[in-house]
């Protein structure tokens, strides 16, 4: 498995407000059928034949199908820039392969019109909220989801999150099997995930 795989690839827009007790995002959750079922993610979909332009790279081809998917699923259209966060390439175990990359993105404010057939609910949280929730087992998340709440977790506002965007951080999964249970690894960067909550170790500091 390389970064030249010939995969299908998504685009998927993080969405920042200010809140109450600081900067909250969006995650809509998904139906209990389909992909991603009964998880929460962020809005986003794959990247379709209009997605495309003549001399786009990946990465525009992406960003247009996740402000595309936005505006079909929640109903918010994004016009402010859309910097890259991550790209996610998958495990060469997962049973569907997509490239996933992220973006971040100033929420409009407008109320949220959600696609009754691709979102079953819908919330605004801080990303330590979110997090809580899931370890709470009262969400469930995905690890590319769980790993994006926890950098966002550290920005007490989302100008702060949009002055530390730069180039992309790139994360090629790994699975490894444990007597703990499963662990996904991105280099140096091991999230346990056998029990709740979930545990992420750096390697290159713990040792």
């Amino acid at each position: 498995m390389s970064d030249t795989d010939e995969l299908p690839v998504a685009g998927t827009v993080v969405l920042l407000r200010a809140g109450a007790v600081g900067v909250e995002v969006l995650l809509i959750r998904r139906p209990d059928r389909g992909s991603f079922a009964a998880a929460w993610v962020f809005p986003g979909g794959k990247v379709e034949t209009g997605d495309r332009s003549p001399g786009a790279d990946e990465q525009d081809d992406a960003r247009l199908a996740a402000a595309r998917e936005t505006s079909e699923e929640v109903g918010l259209s994004i016009t402010g820039p859309m910097p890259a966060l991550s790209r996610w390439q998958p495990p060469r175990e997962a049973p569907v392969r997509i490239r996933t990359w992220f973006f971040l993105a100033e929420a409009p404010d407008r109320p949220l019109s959600p696609s009754p057939g691709e979102v079953a609910d819908v919330a605004w949280v801080t990303p330590a909220e979110a997090l809580r929730r899931h370890a709470a087992g009262e969400w469930m998340l995905y690890p590319p989801t769980w790993m994006t709440l926890h950098g966002l977790s550290r920005f007490a506002s989302a100008r702060d999150a949009f002055d530390a965007a730069g180039t992309a951080e790139m994360f090629a999964t790994r699975i490894e099997r444990t007597e703990a249970g499963t662990v996904f690894a991105w280099g140096a960067l091991r999230l346990e995930t056998g029990a709740l909550p979930w545990r992420l170790v750096d390697t290159d500091r713990s040792g």
